[in-house]
Parts: C-alpha cells; sequence; structure tokens
C-alpha cells in the first residue's frame, strides 16, 4: 500500500505538475504512519507495527515533498501549513506529552487511540477522490493501485489485529477494508466511461469549419441527411475592391457559422 504511489509521483515528476491529485492523503497518511511507528515502539511485541509503518513514514516523506514542490502555488502554501501544523507540530506534542506525562498502559491507550482515529482519517481521506469520480464519471485521479491496496491493507490488518486481540489496529483497518471496496466498485463502474478527447479532424467534421484558400475563402459544413462534410469556395472577385472583399468574405463566414449553431 505504501509503495503504490510511486507510479502516481512518477507522473507528476514527468508532467511537472499535481493536476487534479489531492495532497490531503499523503499527508494524513505520513502522520498516521508516523504515530503507529512510536506505537510499535511503545507496545511489547510491536516490532512488526513498528519496521512496516517505519518504512511507511519513510516514503511519504518523500511523496509529500514531492507535492509540495510541484503543487500550485495556493494549494502549495495550505500543504505547507497543514504539514506544519499535523507532522510537525502534533506528532512532537504527543511525543512529549506521552513520554513526560503518562506511564504503562495509559501511553498504549492515548497513542492507539490516536492511531486508530488517524488510521480511520488516512482512510476516509480519498473520499474527495471517490466524489470526483462519481462527479467526472471518470477514475483518472484515483489510482487503481493506491485503492486496491488500501482493500487488501485493511483486510490482512483487521485480521491480523483479530489473532492478537488489538482493537486499535482491527477498528481502523476494517473500516479501511469497508472503504477500499467501495472504491474498487466505483472503479469498475468508470474505468471505461471516461470522455475520449476529440481530435482537431474530429472537432471539425462534427462542426464545419472555414478557412483561407489561394484563391479565396473555403467553407466547410455538413450535410444534413448523409452527415458527409460539404465544401464550398468563395473565390475573389476582380470587380471588388480589397473594402467590399472584406465586407464579403466576413458576410459568408457568418451565415456559414450561424448554420452551423442552427441560429
Amino acid at each position: 500500500m505504501f509503495t503504490s504511489p510511486i507510479k502516481t509521483f512518477k507522473q507528476v515528476v514527468k508532467k511537472k505538475s499535481t493536476e487534479d491529485y489531492k495532497g490531503l492523503p499523503y499527508i494524513t497518511t505520513l502522520l498516521s504512519t508516523s504515530l503507529w511507528t512510536f506505537y510499535g515502539l511503545l507496545k511489547p511485541g510491536g516490532l512488526l507495527v513498528m519496521t512496516v509503518n517505519g518504512a511507511g513514514a519513510a516514503l511519504h516523506v518523500v511523496y509529500v515533498i514531492i507535492f509540495l514542490i510541484y503543487a500550485p502555488h495556493n494549494i502549495k502554501i495550505k500543504s505547507v501549513k497543514l504539514v506544519a501544523a499535523v507532522n510537525v507540530a502534533f506528532l512532537g506534542i504527543v511525543i512529549i506529552i506521552t513520554l513526560l506525562a503518562l506511564k504503562g498502559e495509559t501511553r498504549i491507550t492515548l497513542v492507539g487511540l490516536l492511531c486508530a482515529g488517524l488510521t480511520i482519517g488516512m482512510y476516509v481521506a480519498p473520499l474527495s477522490a471517490m466524489r470526483t469520480v462519481i462527479k467526472t464519471k471518470s477514475v483518472k485521479y484515483m489510482p487503481f493501485f493506491l485503492s486496491f491496496f488500501q482493500f487488501l491493507n485493511g483486510g490482512v490488518w483487521s485480521t491480523y489485529a483479530l489473532l492478537v486481540k488489538d482493537y486499535y489496529i482491527g477498528v481502523p483497518n476494517g473500516i479501511g477494508f469497508v472503504l477500499g471496496s467501495l472504491q474498487l466498485i466505483l472503479y469498475v463502474m468508470y474505468k471505461n466511461k471516461s470522455r475520449p478527447v476529440e481530435s482537431e479532424d474530429e472537432r471539425k467534421e462534427k462542426e464545419g469549419s472555414a478557412h483561407l484558400v489561394k484563391d479565396g475563402l473555403q467553407l466547410q459544413d455538413l450535410d444534413e441527411k448523409t452527415k458527409n462534410p460539404i465544401t464550398q469556395n468563395v473565390m475573389k472577385t476582380p470587380s471588388l475592391g480589397p473594402l467590399e472583399l472584406e465586407k464579403f468574405t466576413q458576410r459568408d463566414i457568418e451565415t456559414a457559422t450561424r448554420s452551423n449553431i442552427g441560429l
């Protein structure tokens, strides 16, 4: 799940733009993985939790940095403020309070509850992408592998939590499993419904066109019955002067345009 965004960020670097990708999922995941790493350090037998989430935190530091580099200026400013607030200030306060003010099981309970809440936030964050998919009927900005591994990750960690009886891990990952399933359902529904971009030639054939040729103006329209393109040449008339010819040309263009839009 943590490596699945690599393909997305390769595209971001290649295009030098984050386009419509959202930074919130990666920022919240960075906070979540950082806290889970801390939870694994505090909990006896938490080696798996610590190592897996430590690797995830390292990867998401890279993702967030790339996002901040290529995001539009207004989004970049908001994202920097969010990173400073949650990934630096909030995380630092939690660690300091946990180590200095709490002891024993109370530490695990506090950090476990925070981790559970943030993991739910991590899983809920792609809901904005799901709304975009429903609105645009396109899955372009909801990467398949991220959704798939969210589904798989939630299911596997839920099973692990049942075996070790750790509800802090089980509850949020159960929710992630459900949300990941919904994302896969949306992907199946809309993956073939993205509207293709029309080429210039196709656009001209549908709308008709007008352009200059060597000896005059060429007008193009569609035959109402056969839908085949009709090309008409408006030739320059020697008896007309430059001013009259200009008016004549403009009049024909306006007539062809009105015909095309049904006026």
